[in-house]
C-alpha cells in the first residue's frame, strides 16, 4: 500500500496553521471564561482584579443575588417573548420574500426592482434620528412591536435564501407547473423541504440577532419591566436608594457581590438559552451558508 510522507515544509506549515487556530480559539473563549470565572468569585477578588481564567476564592454569592432579582426575570420573559414573535415574523417573511425573489424576472416583472430596493436598503439607511421618530411617530415605543417590526425584514438573511433557492433544479418548478401546482403549493412541499439547511441557517441567525440585541431596547423601550434581557444587564446599576427598602437577608447577600460579579452572572444565565438552541441547528448553519452565499 502506497504510503504518502509529508515534507518538513509540509509538516511545518500544518503546525503553524494549528497553532494560529488554538490561538484563534482562546481568545474567542477568553471572554467567556473570564466572564464564567467572574461569575464564580469573591467580591474582593473581582475589585482587584485577580481573576482571569479561573475563580479566586470560589462563592456563589453572584447567583444567590440573582436568584433574588425578579426583575431580570421579568426580562428574561420579555427577551423569549421577542425571539418567539420576532423570530418568527422574520421567519415568514424571509422565506415569502425569498421565494419570490428567486424566480426568473420572466415570471415575475418586478422582481429587479424589489431586489434593489432590498440591496440599497441594507447598504444605506435614513440614520438613527429617522428611525426613532418613525418608529414613535405610528406609536410604537414601548411596546414589544418596537422590538420586532423595524427588523421584521433582514435583508441579508433573504438574499442568502434566495440564492440557496435559485441553487435548485428549475427542473423541480417545470414539473410541478405540469402537475397544476401553484406558488404556495410549490413553496411549501418542494422548497420549504429542500430548503431546510439554509432556513435554519436564517433561523439561528435571527434568533441570535433578537436574543442579544441591546441598543434598540436601550431607545424604544422606557418602562423597565418592558426592558429585554441584554438591555438591563447593560443598564444595571445598583442604587443606593433601593438598598434602603431591601431586607438585612437581601442587603448581607449584595453586600458580597459586585456590580461586575453579578453582571457576568446574569451574562452567564443569558447565554444558555442560545447554548440550549445552538447544537440542534449547528449542523445546517456552515451547510446553509456555502450554499446560499453563492450564485450559479
Amino acid at each position: 500500500m502506497y504510503h504518502y510522507d509529508k515534507s518538513f515544509g509540509s509538516r511545518l506549515a500544518d503546525a503553524v496553521i494549528l497553532i494560529i487556530l488554538l490561538a484563534a480559539t482562546f481568545i474567542s473563549l477568553f471572554p467567556v471564561l473570564n466572564s464564567l470565572s467572574v461569575s464564580f468569585s469573591e467580591k474582593a477578588a473581582v475589585s482587584a482584579g485577580k481573576v482571569t481564567l479561573f475563580p479566586v476564592d470560589f462563592s456563589l454569592a453572584n447567583y444567590r443575588t440573582l436568584m433574588g432579582d425578579s426583575q431580570f426575570f421579568v426580562s428574561f420573559g420579555v427577551s423569549v417573548r421577542r425571539v418567539l414573535l420576532g423570530g418568527a415574523i422574520q421567519f415568514i417573511l424571509t422565506l415569502m420574500m425569498a421565494f419570490a425573489l428567486s424566480r426568473a424576472p420572466q415570471r415575475f416583472k418586478g422582481r429587479n426592482f424589489y431586489m434593489w430596493a432590498l440591496v440599497i436598503a441594507m447598504l444605506f439607511s435614513g440614520g438613527l434620528i429617522p428611525w426613532y421618530v418613525t418608529i414613535r411617530s405610528v406609536g410604537l415605543t414601548d411596546t414589544i412591536w418596537a422590538l420586532v417590526l423595524p427588523g421584521a425584514v433582514p435583508v441579508f438573511n433573504v438574499i442568502l435564501l434566495m440564492n440557496f433557492f435559485r441553487g435548485l433544479p428549475r427542473d423541480l418548478d417545470e414539473a410541478a407547473m405540469m402537475d397544476g401546482a401553484g406558488p404556495w403549493r410549490m413553496l411549501f412541499t418542494i422548497y420549504l423541504p429542500l430548503g431546510l439547511p439554509a432556513i435554519a441557517t436564517v433561523t439561528l441567525l435571527s434568533i441570535v440577532g433578537h436574543w442579544n440585541a441591546f441598543f434598540d431596547g436601550l431607545i424604544l423601550i422606557h418602562s423597565v419591566d418592558k426592558m429585554p434581557l441584554q438591555t438591563y444587564i447593560n443598564t444595571f446599576l445598583l442604587q443606593p436608594a433601593q438598598m434602603e427598602d431591601m431586607d438585612p437577608e437581601t442587603l448581607k447577600a449584595l453586600m458580597q457581590t459586585s456590580d461586575q460579579g453579578l453582571n457576568a452572572a446574569k451574562i452567564m444565565v443569558s447565554m444558555i438559552p442560545i447554548l440550549m438552541v445552538y447544537p440542534f441547528l449547528q449542523r445546517y448553519f456552515i451547510h446553509g451558508i456555502v450554499l446560499g452565499s453563492v450564485k450559479e
